[in-house]
Formats: C-alpha cells, sequence, structure tokens
C-alpha cells in the first residue's frame, strides 16, 4: 500500500461538502451501515447542517485572471481548484472501493476451518491475498488496536482509510477496530468527512495507553506477519527447483564477456540451487557475475515488512537492500498490504561482514529487532564477496553455516532468549582472490559443490575486449596502436591480463582527453601514460 497517497485531500473534502456519491451536499446526507451508531448520526447531521447552509451558488466562483476577469472551466470553492476536485473524487472513489471489497470479501461461517494462507495465484506464483478477517491475518484484536493508537499519538489526527494503508489490512477490518476503540473510550471522532469516512484523534485515556505501549514497544509500522505465514511464503517462492534455462541465463550475463564455458558452469551451479565458489586472480569479474546470477530467474517475490515471531517484531523489508517492484492500483486493494513484492533480492556483504550481521539486531530502546543478512536473501543470492579478508575469522563464518547449508534451515536467537528456526533458503555465493584450500577445510567445501576457477584473460580475448569497449566509448584507434600496447605492456612486462584492464585504461585515456581538449584517439603516448598511473606500484 502507498502511504501519504491522499495528505491533504481529507481537507479538501470537508471544504467541498462532498457527500458519500462525489457530488455537492446540499442537504444532510443518510446514514451508512458503517455509521448507524448515535454518535455516528450527530457526527454527520452536524456536518450536514454545515453544508446545508453553504451551498455551491454560494461558493462557486471562476479564479481571477491577472485582468481580473474570471478563468473560464476552472471553478472554484474558496481556494480549491478543480484540479483538487478530482484529487478528492479519486479519494472518496478509493474508499468506496475499499469498502465494497471488503463487503464482498464476507462470507457465511462454514464448518471448515479457514484459509491460513491466502494467496492470490497458485503456490507456483505466490501473491498475498488481502486477509477476510483477523484470524485469517494471524493477529489478535489487542495487537492491532494497539498499532493504530501508537500511529494515532504520532500523528494527532489522521483518517481512517489512511489508518488503514499505515496498518496494511483492509479498510473494512479497519473501521470496525476503530469503532471498538471508540466503545472503549481510547479514541474519538474529530470530524466526518465525505465516503462515510472520520478524522479520528486519541482520547486521555488513549493517549496514556499510547505512552505505556511505546515503553515497551516504539513499533507503530505495518501490522507484522506471523513467522509461520512467512516460512510458507518462502517455500512457495524457493530458488529451489527453479532452473533458469540456457538462453534466461546468458541473457542475464549479456552486458559481460565471458566465455560459453563459464556460462555452463555458472548455469549448472544455478540449477543445483545449492552455491558455488569463484575465486581466482583479482580483476577478472567475479563479483560482476555473482551479481548477475539472481538475475537469470527473472521474477520477483512478495515479502512481509514485518514478522511476528514469539511476541516480537523484526523488520524484513530492507529499501537499502531490496527493490520494491510496484502494483496497480486495482492489485492493490486485493493484495494484503502487510506485505512489498521486489525483486529477488541480491545481498552482498565483503569484508565488513561481521558475526552480529548474521543475527537479529535489536535497535536500542524501542524493542524491535532487525532480520539478519542471510534472512534478507531468502528465495534470492548472498555474496560473500572478498571471502577470506572479513573481521572474523574463516572458521568462525564456516562453523556458523554449516549446519545451515545442509539442512537448508537456521536458527535464530530473539531478544527473550527463545530461538526461532527460520528456512535458510538462498543461492550462497563465495568469491575470493585467495586459493580455497588454504581459506577452508574439506567438510565445508563439500557442501558447496561447484568451485569454479576464473581465470585470466587470453591475448586474444583481451585484444577483442579492449577494441569492443573501444568502439562503445567512440574511440579512434589503429592495429599497430594495440599491438604496440600488448607487446610492450604486457608481454615484455611479463604482465598478466585481466579483465578489467581495458575498461580501467580507456577510463584514463578519456580523462586524458577531457582535459587537454584532445580529440577521442587511441595513441603510444595517451598508452603509455594510462599504464604509467594505473601499473605504477602494481
Amino acid at each position: 500500500m502507498q502511504r501519504d497517497t491522499f495528505a491533504g485531500i481529507d481537507n479538501i473534502l470537508l471544504s467541498l461538502g462532498l457527500d458519500e456519491s462525489g457530488s455537492f451536499a446540499d442537504s444532510p446526507s443518510g446514514d451508512s451501515e458503517e455509521t448507524s451508531s448515535g454518535d455516528s448520526q450527530s457526527t454527520q447531521s452536524a456536518v450536514s447542517e454545515q453544508t446545508k447552509t453553504a451551498s455551491p451558488d454560494q461558493h462557486a466562483a471562476s479564479p481571477e485572471s491577472e485582468s481580473g476577469e474570471a478563468e473560464p472551466g476552472k471553478p472554484v470553492i474558496g481556494d480549491i481548484t478543480r484540479d483538487n476536485y478530482d484529487q478528492a473524487r479519486a479519494h472518496l472513489a478509493k474508499i468506496e472501493a475499499a469498502r465494497r471489497l471488503a463487503k464482498a470479501n464476507e462470507k457465511p461461517q462454514s464448518d471448515s476451518p479457514p484459509n491460513k494462507y491466502p494467496s492470490l495465484r497458485g503456490a507456483s506464483e505466490f501473491s498475498p491475498k488481502a486477509p477476510d478477517s483477523l484470524e485469517q491475518a494471524g493477529l489478535n484484536l489487542s495487537d492491532v488496536m494497539n498499532l493504530i493508537i501508537k500511529y494515532l499519538a504520532s500523528r494527532g489526527v489522521e483518517t481512517g482509510y489512511k489508518i488503514a494503508l499505515q496498518i496494511g489490512l483492509n479498510f473494512g477490518l479497519v473501521e470496525a477496530i476503530l469503532r471498538q476503540l471508540k466503545i472503549e473510550r481510547l479514541a474519538a471522532y474529530k470530524n466526518a468527512i465525505a465516503g462515510g469516512d472520520y478524522l479520528y484523534e486519541l482520547t486521555d485515556l488513549g493517549r496514556e495507553r499510547a505512552r505505556i505501549l511505546s515503553d515497551q514497544t516504539t513499533y507503530f509500522g505495518t501490522a507484522p506477519v506471523p513467522l509461520e505465514q512467512y516460512i510458507a511464503s518462502v517455500h512457495a517462492q524457493s530458488l529451489e527447483g527453479r532452473k533458469p534455462s540456457l538462453n534466461a541465463i546468458r541473457r542475464a550475463f549479456s552486458d559481460l564477456d565471458i566465455s560459453d564455458r563459464m556460462i555452463s558452469n555458472i548455469g549448472q551451479a544455478i540449477h543445483s540451487g545449492r552455491g558455488m565458489f569463484l575465486y581466482g586472480p583479482p580483476g577478472n569479474g567475479k563479483t560482476s557475475m555473482a551479481e548477475r546470477v539472481t538475475k537469470s530467474f527473472g521474477d520477483t517475490i512478495w515479502i512481509p515488512r514485518a514478522i511476528i515471531a514469539s511476541g516480537e517484531i523484526l523488520r524484513l523489508y530492507d529499501p537499502n537492500r531490496h527493490r520494491e517492484v510496484p502494483i496497480s492500483d486495482d492489485a492493490e486493494l486485493k493484495v494484503d498490504g502487510r506485505w512489498v513484492r521486489i525483486e529477488r533480492p541480491t545481498i552482498v556483504a565483503g569484508g565488513e561482514l561481521q558475526m552480529d550481521n548474521l543475527e537479529i539486531t535489536y535497535i536500542r530502546k524501542t524493542g524491535v529487532g532487525e532480520a539478519p543478512l542471510q534472512m534478507k536473501a531468502n528465495c534470492g543470492t548472498l555474496l560473500i564477496d572478498d571471502f577470506g579478508r572479513q573481521r572474523m575469522s574463516t572458521d568462525e563464518l564456516l562453523n556458523r553455516w554449516i549446519v545451515p547449508l545442509e539442512q537448508r534451515h537456521d536458527y535464530l536467537h530473539l531478544e527473550s532468549g527463545r530461538t526461532i528456526q527460520v528456512p535458510f533458503d538462498q543461492l550462497i555465493i563465495f568469491s575470493s582472490n585467495l586459493e580455497p584450500r588454504d581459506l577452508v577445510d574439506d567438510a565445508f567445501l563439500r557442501r558447496i559443490p561447484y568451485k569454479i576457477e576464473v581465470k585470466d584473460a587470453t591475448e586474444d580475448e583481451f585484444r577483442a575486449l579492449f577494441c569492443k569497449q573501444a568502439t562503445q566509448q567512440k574511440f579512434s584507434y589503429t592495429n599497430e596502436v594495440i599491438d604496440y600496447m600488448i607487446i610492450e605492456h604486457y608481454v615484455q612486462a611479463n604482465r598478466p591480463f585481466r579483465f578489467c584492464h581495458p575498461r580501467d585504461l580507456l577510463r584514463q585515456i578519456l580523462n586524458r582527453c577531457s582535459l587537454h581538449n584532445l580529440p577521442r584517439e587511441i595513441t603510444k603516448d595517451s598508452i603509455d601514460q594510462a599504464v604509467e598511473n594505473y601499473f605504477s606500484i602494481m
């Protein structure tokens, strides 16, 4: 669900005096099913009296142009333009659509148990359907009430529809909970707005309750998804068993110049679903290859924004590591708003990786936990880059992951001391320019079935790559100059051909041309200066 989309629209609705159909109100509107209580009737009457005394004709006026004449086609009410009026109408339509969907989802009671894991599609294409009840959402009434109370304490005054957006549940469910808050004198109607919605605020009793709740946990975001529902979603969207075609893998690596044999080796590792070890000299594209593995699967997944496990809330969605994929407005009303659709994740951890990153991290004084890296990488790829250069020892890291790699699940410790089991379901890739035998023992290497050496380029591969990139950057050159570079600076210097060198040397030459306002031409002088700068201490 998109937040803050309708900021300021409620004030426009109040100013316009619109009724539930979106037309101007010049008579009291009838009570809807949702506003049948005594308090609702009195509030509606108050608003109706206000709108009765101010008919559209009294307010309708055209905005004045600079010459003082009315601008045609832009009627206003006060300072509200037709554009804002249209926004208000759209807001009303959203409210009504949400309410109609909630009513349509109401089903007669049956003897069969409710579906705990509703999905818009089959298991092969998981998509979380908006729950019809709190039981189906895996939540209880007090949990949701507490979130709403803390949210209202933060916002002061808010509409019921935007409270529903914040919590991630459909409007019909949240409306009923807001009525319960009013019955318990924790919240009150500040004003009625069009569409049968209200502006809500906390009472003194509600503000006191919010203060007590915030001492336990400050979280008032999207309602969390139960751990068991998250586990079911991982199994439904797992990489295991998904075998992208060779053409799909080629497309994922199309921007890299790698051999067919390397594509085949990596493709086999992808089909295994178990992981791989990329090793070899630096500068040959190990990291670039690993980052493109996830693209070969070419689809998206759904993850909860937050998870609740044994009463504790863990944040899973990380906007810094996950890339959200928007959905249409029509689908938004049908999908459980507690979930977010993302590209299959590629989580990268380099030399900065510490053991704390592999455990739940608790944010001080908030009572909220942050999911570890391997959990954020579920249904995607986890890349351990520069393996062997982490701050912790390789033995410590490997011992931490021997069981998860074998059993495909991990154990995490909550702040309360309880232990939970979560899926360990990702393609794990280790990338290193160190010799694997010097880093790990045979027991661990056995659990990483594919060990792929990324070798230096041959002279022919280097020449072809340099010429290709020079042409793409619109450099002019001759074969004589390329021969000079290879013989003088590589063969005679006994320097290895690395796949990164053409890109890096061409950048040096481009900067030289830019500084001295020279044409884009590769000469012996430009190559000599680029080599001098780049290889001076290498």
